[in-house]
């Protein structure tokens, strides 16, 4: 393999004697490919056998694969003409399910075109693994950044120039990986340091994420009345499923909390009782608060999506080796009142509880940790979108993020938009221009973007919360009146 260009060379070394140093002071928390085993470990993909596209106008295509982390990985990029070392955006994808094959990655339209009329480059990484595996994601999408040029010219013999700026920008599964990258410990810690100059997540999601999931399955067995049994119990009392996003057959949790369509049978996920309505209180709260989009976001097929990896044993199938959920000291809520409710921390009482395993996702010194952690300590622009709805990916984590950053001193360098829509990742075209043209000029010296206050419960239940940035009203939905 091509060495690296002498200037990332130079700062690899650098920062793995920072690393080394780091690992003596605090060995006791870090951990190793001895210190356990996991599923994860064992298992192989496979670059998928077509990896063609097709370039914009004005662009040249190229695709291939590279040895990554855990295998072989496919890499894309698009580079404009004229390029030769302008900057380069490196895209991250999302989630894509437990499949083996490694499909090629290309971001959407809007993105591309954004990107490309700004004149800039972009590649991206299939990564070596699929399931939730950010590891892979950071390390993966790292290495093909220092190493495209030489890919180019081993695959197509094109000479070009190492770029001149990395940025990197993603969504969901990949809006995590393009947030991790940026934080201070994962740049320390990746086998791969980049100078990334600014990151755009779209939807992200981060380690507090199942944390959500762990809790609204467990909440729902609860109030339907089925606390006793194990939560491992939790997909039968769900329902036959034929995916994670269609319910074949709703199970007696389903049945004691929604409607069913009476000529369907199957749930409309409007609350049938007292304990439904307090279910969906909870999930709002645990969401992001009271907010406009909610209830859509709430009715929407996610529910599936969510309650569909209910029963899981914590490991995020396999990806760490041991339990991460813990609600050993959570409060849940269905009142908004300053202190809870006697009838709330009755519930809180009888509310089963779960500890994380010691240990579990620590340090690591071959790398990043098997999940890589997002706590807002970053130094370089950062703009996220994030859509109000979204049942999936909630909300919620964009105000740990700003909640993160201005622990960390650096809130000014964060930008947040809100989009008025209930689905993940539902972003118009128009809503994704002009993010990364916003996001781009800011990273140059131009001015700071514009954003929502995430933070402020108030500002954020009015009901024209979002409509600052969301671009066009969607059908359906409450309009903003301009």
């Amino acid at each position: 393999m091509r060495a690296i260009h002498s200037k990332h060379a130079a700062l690899r070394a650098m920062i793995a004697l920072s690393i080394s140093t780091a690992v003596l002071v605090s060995c006791a928390g870090t951990g190793s490919g001895s210190a356990g085993s996991r599923e994860h470990d064992t298992r192989r993909f496979t670059p998928a056998a077509e990896l063609a596209f097709e370039a914009r106008p004005g662009a040249r295509a190229f695709y291939g694969t590279y040895a990554a982390l855990q295998g072989d990985a496919v890499y894309t990029a698009e580079i404009p003409e004229g390029w030769n070392g302008k900057g380069l955006v490196m895209y991250t994808h999302g989630y894509r399910g437990v499949g083996a094959e490694l499909a090629p990655s290309l971001p959407p339209a809007a993105f591309r075109e954004a990107v490309l009329a700004a004149g800039y480059a972009w590649a991206a990484s299939s990564y070596s693994a699929n399931f939730y595996d950010v590891r892979a994601g950071v390390e993966d999408t790292n290495k093909l950044a220092l190493e495209l040029v030489d890919y180019l010219k081993r695959d197509w013999n094109a000479s070009l120039s190492a770029p001149s700026q990395y940025l990197i920008a993603g969504t969901s599964l990949g809006g995590h990986t393009a947030a991790a990258a940026v934080e201070r410990e994962n740049m320390q810690r990746t086998l791969f340091p980049v100078p990334y100059a600014g990151a755009a997540p779209f939807c992200q999601a981060e380690q507090n994420q199942f944390q959500w999931l762990g809790d609204y399955s467990r909440l729902a067995q609860m109030l339907a009345g089925y606390a006793y049994m194990p939560y491992s119990e939790f997909p039968a009392l769900y329902g036959q499923m034929n995916n994670e996003t269609r319910l074949l057959n709703p199970g007696p949790v389903v049945r004691a909390l929604f409607q069913l369509d009476a000529q369907t049978g199957a749930p409309t996920w409007e609350p049938a009782s007292p304990n439904g309505e307090r279910l969906m209180l909870m999930a709002q709260m645990l969401t992001g608060g009271k907010r406009p989009i909610f209830e859509f976001g709430f009715r929407s097929n996610f529910q599936n999506t969510v309650m569909g990896s209910g029963g899981d044993d914590g490991t995020v199938r396999g990806v760490l080796d041991r339990n991460l959920y813990d609600n050993t000291d959570r409060v849940y809520r269905w009142t908004s009142g300053d202190t809870p409710t006697a009838e709330e921390l009755a519930f809180n009482d009888m509310m089963p509880r779960v500890s994380a395993d010691r240990g579990v996702n620590a340090l690591r010194n071959d790398g990043v940790r098997w999940l890589p952690e997002i706590h807002g300590d970053f130094d370089v622009p950062v703009l996220t979108m994030h859509t109000l709805g979204d049942f999936y990916v909630p909300f919620r984590h964009q105000q740990l993020y700003r909640e993160g950053a201005i622990q960390n001193g650096n809130d000014h360098l964060l930008v947040q938009r809100a989009i008025r829509a209930p689905g993940h990742c539902d972003f118009s075209p128009d809503e994704t221009r002009r993010a990364l043209t916003d996001w781009l000029a800011w990273v140059n010296g131009g001015p700071k973007p514009a954003g929502d206050d995430v933070l402020d419960a108030s500002t954020v239940a009015d009901e024209r919360y979002g409509c600052s940035f969301t671009t066009p009203d969607r059908p359906g939905l409450p309009a903003c009146q301009r």
